[in-house]
Protein backbone atom coordinates (compact mmCIF):
# COMPACT_ATOMS: atom_id res chain seq x y z
CA UNK A 1 0.00 0.00 0.00
CA UNK A 2 1.57 3.50 -1.10
CA UNK A 3 0.90 6.23 1.54
CA UNK A 4 2.16 9.12 -0.61
CA UNK A 5 3.44 10.37 -4.03
CA UNK A 6 6.15 13.29 -4.89
CA UNK A 7 7.31 14.22 -7.73
CA UNK A 8 10.77 16.58 -7.34
CA UNK A 9 11.85 18.75 -10.11
CA UNK A 10 16.14 18.43 -10.66
CA UNK A 11 16.70 21.50 -8.16
CA UNK A 12 14.78 19.25 -5.52
CA UNK A 13 11.81 21.27 -5.44
CA UNK A 14 8.75 19.49 -3.91
CA UNK A 15 6.56 20.00 -7.51
CA UNK A 16 3.33 18.25 -6.40
CA UNK A 17 2.23 16.08 -3.31
CA UNK A 18 -0.88 13.29 -3.16
CA UNK A 19 -1.46 12.21 0.24
CA UNK A 20 -3.07 8.51 -0.57
CA UNK A 21 -3.79 7.38 3.58
CA UNK A 22 -5.02 8.67 6.32
CA UNK A 23 -1.38 8.66 7.20
CA UNK A 24 0.16 11.58 6.59
CA UNK A 25 3.99 11.72 5.23
CA UNK A 26 5.63 14.59 6.37
CA UNK A 27 7.75 16.58 2.97
CA UNK A 28 10.82 15.91 5.25
CA UNK A 29 11.34 12.47 3.32
CA UNK A 30 11.87 14.80 0.65
CA UNK A 31 14.64 16.84 2.03
CA UNK A 32 15.89 13.47 3.15
CA UNK A 33 16.06 11.79 -0.34
CA UNK A 34 17.96 15.16 -2.02
CA UNK A 35 20.72 15.08 0.44
CA UNK A 36 21.16 11.47 -0.14
CA UNK A 37 20.93 12.00 -3.86
CA UNK A 38 23.61 15.51 -3.21
CA UNK A 39 26.08 13.20 -1.04
CA UNK A 40 26.30 9.67 -2.93
CA UNK A 41 25.59 11.09 -6.80
CA UNK A 42 23.88 8.98 -9.57
CA UNK A 43 24.60 5.84 -7.95
CA UNK A 44 22.09 6.65 -5.38
CA UNK A 45 19.28 7.96 -8.31
CA UNK A 46 19.75 4.82 -10.16
CA UNK A 47 18.20 2.55 -6.88
CA UNK A 48 14.96 2.26 -7.49
CA UNK A 49 13.83 1.14 -3.97
CA UNK A 50 15.63 2.96 -1.17
CA UNK A 51 15.28 2.31 2.80
CA UNK A 52 15.14 5.55 4.37
CA UNK A 53 14.92 5.63 8.60
CA UNK A 54 11.15 5.97 8.82
CA UNK A 55 9.39 4.95 5.07
CA UNK A 56 10.70 2.93 1.48
CA UNK A 57 11.14 4.66 -0.79
CA UNK A 58 10.48 4.10 -4.75
CA UNK A 59 11.98 6.43 -7.25
CA UNK A 60 11.38 6.87 -11.11
CA UNK A 61 13.34 9.33 -13.28
CA UNK A 62 11.82 10.84 -16.69
CA UNK A 63 12.34 14.04 -18.19
CA UNK A 64 13.91 15.69 -15.51
CA UNK A 65 11.22 14.96 -12.95
CA UNK A 66 11.84 12.72 -9.82
CA UNK A 67 8.29 10.47 -9.29
CA UNK A 68 8.72 9.22 -5.82
CA UNK A 69 6.24 6.96 -3.99
CA UNK A 70 6.55 6.37 0.24
CA UNK A 71 5.49 3.36 2.28
CA UNK A 72 5.66 1.97 6.02
CA UNK A 73 4.18 -1.74 4.85
CA UNK A 74 5.44 -4.70 2.86
CA UNK A 75 4.73 -4.64 -0.29
CA UNK A 76 5.44 -5.68 -3.64
CA UNK A 77 8.30 -3.43 -4.84
CA UNK A 78 7.44 -4.20 -8.77
CA UNK A 79 4.10 -2.79 -7.98
CA UNK A 80 5.09 0.71 -6.72
CA UNK A 81 7.92 1.01 -9.30
CA UNK A 82 5.13 -0.37 -12.32
CA UNK A 83 2.58 2.20 -10.83
CA UNK A 84 5.17 4.87 -10.82
CA UNK A 85 6.46 4.35 -14.29
CA UNK A 86 2.37 4.30 -15.44
CA UNK A 87 1.50 7.48 -13.98
CA UNK A 88 4.44 9.13 -16.19
CA UNK A 89 3.57 7.56 -18.99
CA UNK A 90 0.28 8.76 -17.99
CA UNK A 91 1.01 12.55 -17.84
CA UNK A 92 3.46 12.25 -20.77
CA UNK A 93 0.57 11.09 -22.31
CA UNK A 94 -2.12 14.07 -21.48
CA UNK A 95 0.21 16.65 -21.20
CA UNK A 96 2.35 16.54 -24.66
CA UNK A 97 5.50 15.83 -22.98
CA UNK A 98 6.87 16.13 -19.20
CA UNK A 99 8.09 19.09 -17.69
CA UNK A 100 7.95 20.77 -14.67
CA UNK A 101 5.92 23.85 -16.23
CA UNK A 102 3.44 21.49 -17.92
CA UNK A 103 2.51 19.47 -14.23
CA UNK A 104 2.43 23.40 -12.75
CA UNK A 105 0.09 24.49 -15.38
CA UNK A 106 -2.07 21.37 -15.17
CA UNK A 107 -2.54 20.88 -11.37
CA UNK A 108 -5.95 19.87 -11.69
CA UNK A 109 -5.84 17.56 -14.00
CA UNK A 110 -2.99 16.01 -12.54
CA UNK A 111 -4.91 16.03 -9.21
CA UNK A 112 -7.90 14.39 -11.28
CA UNK A 113 -5.98 11.44 -12.55
CA UNK A 114 -3.92 10.76 -9.43
CA UNK A 115 -7.65 10.59 -7.62
CA UNK A 116 -8.74 7.83 -10.63
CA UNK A 117 -5.66 5.86 -10.48
CA UNK A 118 -5.17 5.29 -7.15
CA UNK A 119 -7.35 4.64 -4.69
CA UNK A 120 -6.44 4.54 -0.55
CA UNK A 121 -3.13 3.40 -1.44
CA UNK A 122 -3.89 0.79 -3.94
CA UNK A 123 -3.53 1.11 -7.87
CA UNK A 124 -7.27 1.20 -9.40
CA UNK A 125 -7.50 2.79 -13.06
CA UNK A 126 -4.26 2.53 -14.98
CA UNK A 127 -5.43 2.12 -18.65
CA UNK A 128 -5.13 4.97 -20.72
CA UNK A 129 -8.06 4.37 -22.59
CA UNK A 130 -10.47 4.30 -19.77
CA UNK A 131 -8.73 7.36 -18.15
CA UNK A 132 -9.64 9.83 -20.85
CA UNK A 133 -12.97 8.66 -20.93
CA UNK A 134 -13.23 9.44 -17.52
CA UNK A 135 -10.83 12.94 -17.66
CA UNK A 136 -10.88 15.10 -20.21
CA UNK A 137 -7.61 15.86 -21.88
CA UNK A 138 -6.35 19.78 -21.46
CA UNK A 139 -7.25 21.89 -24.32
CA UNK A 140 -8.07 25.23 -25.10
CA UNK A 141 -11.72 24.24 -25.82
CA UNK A 142 -11.56 22.39 -21.98
CA UNK A 143 -10.21 25.55 -20.88
CA UNK A 144 -12.41 28.17 -22.44
CA UNK A 145 -15.28 26.77 -21.28
CA UNK A 146 -13.89 26.04 -17.28
CA UNK A 147 -13.28 30.06 -17.42
CA UNK A 148 -16.94 30.38 -18.70
CA UNK A 149 -18.94 28.14 -16.40
CA UNK A 150 -16.85 28.45 -13.41
CA UNK A 151 -16.27 24.63 -13.42
CA UNK A 152 -12.22 24.11 -13.30
CA UNK A 153 -13.32 19.59 -13.07
CA UNK A 154 -12.52 17.61 -16.08
CA UNK A 155 -14.17 14.44 -15.22
CA UNK A 156 -17.08 13.09 -16.87
CA UNK A 157 -20.19 12.56 -14.81
CA UNK A 158 -20.52 9.26 -16.07
CA UNK A 159 -18.45 5.89 -15.16
CA UNK A 160 -17.30 4.15 -18.45
CA UNK A 161 -18.71 0.96 -19.20
CA UNK A 162 -15.49 -0.33 -19.87
CA UNK A 163 -14.89 -0.47 -16.21
CA UNK A 164 -17.44 -3.52 -15.23
CA UNK A 165 -16.42 -5.27 -18.23
CA UNK A 166 -14.13 -8.29 -18.44
CA UNK A 167 -11.73 -6.59 -20.98
CA UNK A 168 -11.45 -2.95 -18.96
CA UNK A 169 -8.83 -1.42 -21.26
CA UNK A 170 -11.53 -1.31 -24.22
CA UNK A 171 -15.15 0.44 -24.63
CA UNK A 172 -17.65 -2.18 -25.68
CA UNK A 173 -19.09 0.47 -28.29
CA UNK A 174 -16.55 0.83 -29.93
CA UNK A 175 -17.25 1.52 -34.20
CA UNK A 176 -15.60 2.50 -37.01
CA UNK A 177 -16.71 3.02 -40.57
CA UNK A 178 -13.06 0.71 -41.67
CA UNK A 179 -11.65 -1.86 -40.05
CA UNK A 180 -7.85 -1.19 -39.58
CA UNK A 181 -4.97 -2.37 -37.21
CA UNK A 182 -1.39 -1.29 -37.57
CA UNK A 183 1.41 -2.82 -36.05
CA UNK A 184 5.10 -1.29 -35.62
CA UNK A 185 8.38 -2.76 -34.60
CA UNK A 186 10.58 -0.52 -33.10
CA UNK A 187 14.04 -2.03 -31.93
CA UNK A 188 17.11 0.41 -30.65
CA UNK A 189 20.06 -0.92 -30.26
CA UNK A 190 23.29 -0.08 -28.08
CA UNK A 191 26.80 -0.98 -28.40
CA UNK A 192 30.25 -0.48 -27.21
CA UNK A 193 33.07 -1.31 -29.57
CA UNK A 194 36.83 -0.98 -28.20
CA UNK A 195 39.69 0.40 -30.31
CA UNK A 196 40.49 -2.63 -31.77
CA UNK A 197 36.95 -3.14 -33.06
CA UNK A 198 35.98 -5.78 -31.24
CA UNK A 199 32.37 -5.68 -30.11
CA UNK A 200 32.29 -5.49 -26.28
CA UNK A 201 28.58 -5.05 -25.54
CA UNK A 202 25.59 -5.13 -27.84
CA UNK A 203 21.87 -5.63 -26.97
CA UNK A 204 18.36 -4.53 -28.45
CA UNK A 205 15.48 -3.07 -26.56
CA UNK A 206 12.55 -3.37 -28.84
CA UNK A 207 8.83 -2.23 -28.51
CA UNK A 208 5.70 -3.98 -30.17
CA UNK A 209 3.76 -0.76 -30.99
CA UNK A 210 -0.31 -1.15 -31.89
CA UNK A 211 -3.02 1.20 -33.63
CA UNK A 212 -5.86 -0.34 -33.62
CA UNK A 213 -9.32 1.04 -35.48
CA UNK A 214 -11.85 -2.42 -35.17
CA UNK A 215 -15.44 -2.07 -34.46
CA UNK A 216 -16.72 -3.93 -31.64
CA UNK A 217 -13.99 -6.69 -29.84
CA UNK A 218 -12.11 -8.00 -31.79
CA UNK A 219 -9.83 -10.97 -30.87
CA UNK A 220 -6.57 -11.22 -32.57
CA UNK A 221 -3.28 -13.01 -32.97
CA UNK A 222 -0.23 -11.96 -33.86
CA UNK A 223 2.63 -14.45 -34.22
CA UNK A 224 6.70 -14.31 -34.63
CA UNK A 225 9.00 -15.77 -37.49
CA UNK A 226 11.58 -16.88 -34.49
CA UNK A 227 10.26 -15.98 -30.93
CA UNK A 228 13.11 -17.76 -29.43
CA UNK A 229 15.18 -15.02 -29.67
CA UNK A 230 13.59 -12.77 -27.40
CA UNK A 231 14.58 -12.39 -23.74
CA UNK A 232 12.90 -10.35 -21.20
CA UNK A 233 9.72 -10.51 -22.59
CA UNK A 234 6.48 -7.45 -20.62
CA UNK A 235 3.02 -7.69 -22.16
CA UNK A 236 0.42 -5.56 -22.13
CA UNK A 237 -2.48 -6.56 -19.58
CA UNK A 238 -4.60 -7.46 -22.75
CA UNK A 239 -2.27 -10.43 -23.66
CA UNK A 240 -2.86 -14.12 -22.63
CA UNK A 241 -0.01 -15.80 -21.36
CA UNK A 242 -1.05 -19.02 -21.84
CA UNK A 243 -1.10 -19.10 -25.30
CA UNK A 244 2.54 -17.11 -25.19
CA UNK A 245 3.80 -19.91 -23.00
CA UNK A 246 2.62 -23.04 -25.11
CA UNK A 247 3.22 -21.86 -28.40
CA UNK A 248 4.78 -18.23 -28.25
CA UNK A 249 1.94 -16.73 -30.04
CA UNK A 250 0.29 -13.45 -29.03
CA UNK A 251 -3.45 -13.61 -28.38
CA UNK A 252 -5.43 -10.99 -27.26
CA UNK A 253 -8.29 -8.05 -27.51
CA UNK A 254 -6.46 -5.43 -28.27
CA UNK A 255 -7.46 -1.72 -26.76
CA UNK A 256 -8.92 0.87 -28.95
CA UNK A 257 -5.97 3.45 -30.34
CA UNK A 258 -2.68 3.22 -29.82
CA UNK A 259 -0.96 1.07 -27.10
CA UNK A 260 2.30 -0.95 -26.62
CA UNK A 261 1.59 -4.43 -27.28
CA UNK A 262 4.67 -5.90 -25.60
CA UNK A 263 8.95 -5.28 -25.52
CA UNK A 264 11.60 -7.41 -24.93
CA UNK A 265 15.33 -7.57 -24.78
CA UNK A 266 17.90 -9.45 -26.85
CA UNK A 267 21.55 -9.60 -25.57
CA UNK A 268 25.02 -10.90 -26.69
CA UNK A 269 24.73 -9.83 -30.12
CA UNK A 270 27.67 -10.56 -32.49
CA UNK A 271 27.10 -7.87 -35.14
CA UNK A 272 26.12 -4.44 -35.47
CA UNK A 273 24.42 -2.75 -38.68
CA UNK A 274 26.97 -0.10 -39.55
CA UNK A 275 30.43 0.01 -38.32
CA UNK A 276 32.66 2.89 -37.51
CA UNK A 277 36.43 2.32 -37.53
CA UNK A 278 38.23 5.63 -35.65
CA UNK A 279 42.29 5.85 -35.92
CA UNK A 280 44.24 8.43 -33.50
CA UNK A 281 47.77 9.40 -33.83
CA UNK A 282 49.94 12.06 -32.11
CA UNK A 283 53.31 13.25 -31.95
CA UNK A 284 54.87 17.11 -32.22
CA UNK A 285 51.98 18.84 -30.63
CA UNK A 286 49.46 17.72 -33.70
CA UNK A 287 47.19 14.90 -33.94
CA UNK A 288 46.12 13.20 -36.89
CA UNK A 289 42.41 11.73 -36.78
CA UNK A 290 40.04 9.93 -38.71
CA UNK A 291 37.11 7.75 -38.94
CA UNK A 292 35.31 5.55 -41.11
CA UNK A 293 31.24 4.27 -41.29
CA UNK A 294 29.92 2.15 -43.29
CA UNK A 295 27.49 -0.52 -43.54
CA UNK A 296 27.77 -4.22 -42.45
CA UNK A 297 26.40 -6.91 -44.27
CA UNK A 298 24.35 -4.94 -46.64
CA UNK A 299 20.87 -5.72 -45.14
CA UNK A 300 19.05 -4.64 -48.28
CA UNK A 301 17.98 -1.58 -46.32
CA UNK A 302 18.85 2.07 -46.23
CA UNK A 303 20.33 2.97 -42.87
CA UNK A 304 19.77 6.99 -42.73
CA UNK A 305 19.90 9.95 -40.28
CA UNK A 306 23.06 8.71 -38.84
CA UNK A 307 25.40 11.42 -36.77
CA UNK A 308 28.48 10.58 -35.34
CA UNK A 309 29.48 12.78 -31.97
CA UNK A 310 32.39 12.69 -29.60
CA UNK A 311 34.10 15.59 -27.21
CA UNK A 312 37.65 16.92 -27.85
CA UNK A 313 39.61 17.26 -25.22
CA UNK A 314 40.22 20.33 -23.26
CA UNK A 315 43.91 20.19 -24.22
CA UNK A 316 43.34 20.78 -28.23
CA UNK A 317 43.52 24.06 -29.26
CA UNK A 318 42.15 24.15 -32.98
CA UNK A 319 40.70 21.39 -35.45
CA UNK A 320 41.07 21.09 -39.23
CA UNK A 321 38.32 18.11 -40.19
CA UNK A 322 36.66 17.67 -43.74
CA UNK A 323 34.31 14.40 -44.80
CA UNK A 324 33.57 13.58 -47.91
CA UNK A 325 30.14 12.85 -46.84
CA UNK A 326 27.90 14.71 -44.42
CA UNK A 327 28.43 18.35 -42.51
CA UNK A 328 30.85 18.58 -39.92
CA UNK A 329 30.15 21.17 -36.47
CA UNK A 330 32.06 21.89 -33.38
CA UNK A 331 30.16 23.52 -31.11
CA UNK A 332 31.45 26.00 -28.02
CA UNK A 333 31.62 23.53 -25.91
CA UNK A 334 34.14 21.30 -28.24
CA UNK A 335 31.50 19.11 -29.12
CA UNK A 336 31.92 17.90 -32.45
CA UNK A 337 29.48 16.39 -34.71
CA UNK A 338 29.11 15.01 -38.04
CA UNK A 339 25.95 14.18 -39.59
CA UNK A 340 26.31 12.09 -42.16
CA UNK A 341 22.74 11.04 -42.92
CA UNK A 342 22.01 8.86 -45.23
CA UNK A 343 24.62 6.08 -45.64
CA UNK A 344 25.42 5.84 -50.08
CA UNK A 345 25.90 2.25 -51.05
CA UNK A 346 28.39 3.00 -53.15
CA UNK A 347 31.21 4.46 -50.66
CA UNK A 348 31.88 4.51 -47.11
CA UNK A 349 31.25 8.31 -45.62
CA UNK A 350 34.98 9.34 -43.71
CA UNK A 351 36.47 12.17 -41.51
CA UNK A 352 39.50 13.24 -41.43
CA UNK A 353 41.82 15.97 -39.76
CA UNK A 354 44.23 17.25 -37.69
CA UNK A 355 43.99 18.53 -34.11
CA UNK A 356 46.64 21.27 -32.55
CA UNK A 357 47.39 20.85 -29.07
CA UNK A 358 47.94 23.29 -26.41
CA UNK A 359 52.16 24.26 -25.79
CA UNK A 360 54.48 21.79 -24.20
CA UNK A 361 51.87 18.72 -25.08
CA UNK A 362 53.64 16.29 -27.71
CA UNK A 363 51.29 13.31 -27.20
CA UNK A 364 46.95 12.91 -26.79
CA UNK A 365 47.05 10.94 -23.70
CA UNK A 366 43.18 11.15 -23.47
CA UNK A 367 41.23 9.81 -26.38
CA UNK A 368 37.72 11.11 -27.59
CA UNK A 369 34.78 8.13 -27.28
CA UNK A 370 33.17 7.78 -30.46
CA UNK A 371 28.89 8.05 -29.91
CA UNK A 372 26.65 7.26 -33.29
CA UNK A 373 23.11 7.95 -33.52
CA UNK A 374 19.85 7.00 -36.37
CA UNK A 375 17.09 8.91 -35.18
CA UNK A 376 14.39 7.42 -37.19
CA UNK A 377 14.51 3.76 -36.00
CA UNK A 378 15.67 4.91 -32.14
CA UNK A 379 19.30 3.20 -32.84
CA UNK A 380 20.14 3.95 -29.30
CA UNK A 381 23.78 4.70 -28.71
CA UNK A 382 27.03 3.37 -30.35
CA UNK A 383 30.18 3.57 -28.26
CA UNK A 384 32.91 3.09 -30.01
CA UNK A 385 36.55 4.03 -27.91
CA UNK A 386 38.98 5.45 -30.30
Amino acid sequence: MLQCIFLLSDSGEVILEKQLTGHSVDRSICAWFWEQAISQGDSFKQQPVIASPTHYIFQVYREGITFLACTQVEMPPLMGIEFLCRVANILNDYLGGLNEDLIKDNFVIVYELLDEMIDNGFPLTTEPNILREMIAPPNIVNKVLSVVTGSSSNVSETLPGATASCVPWRASDVKYSKNEVFVDLVEEMDAIINRDGALVKCEIYGEVQVNCHISGLPDLTLSFANPSILDDVRFHPCVRFKPWESHQILSFVPPDGQFKLMSYRKVKLQNTPIYVKPQLTSDEGTCRFSVLVGIRNNPGKTIDSVTVEFQLPPCILSTDLTSNHGTVNIFANKMCSWSIGRIPKDKSPSLSGTFVLEDGLKRLHVFPTLQGFRALTRAGEFEVRS
